[in-house]
């Protein structure tokens, strides 16, 4: 392994998506990730060193609307797992 000029390092482009078979779902799941997510994550509130009691209701505001996509994916979700086996359950013992 190569490990180039350590003084004067020389940077890319970044890595690059790695080449897949089915591109179309590879795209459709980028595009739902950027839907559901497309804020940064707001790392200047995450810090790992204080106690839980020392987050103050707007960093913990900030998180969750920073989280919301991915909560109301989860909410969606459980309906989805609650619902369709009652919806199913009705429509198999209740065939009128």
């Amino acid at each position: 392994m190569e490990l180039g000029n350590i003084s004067q390092p020389t940077y890319g482009p970044g890595p690059e998506a790695p080449g897949s078979s089915t591109p179309g779902l590879v795209t459709m799941a980028h595009g739902f990730l950027r839907l559901v997510q497309p804020n940064p994550l707001p790392v200047e509130l995450i810090d790992f060193g204080q106690s839980q009691s020392e987050f103050n209701q707007e960093d913990i505001q900030e998180l969750l609307l920073y989280e919301l996509g991915f909560l109301i994916c989860a909410a969606i979700g459980v309906l989805f797992i609650i619902l369709v086996p009652l919806v199913g359950c009705c429509f198999c013992c209740c065939r009128c």
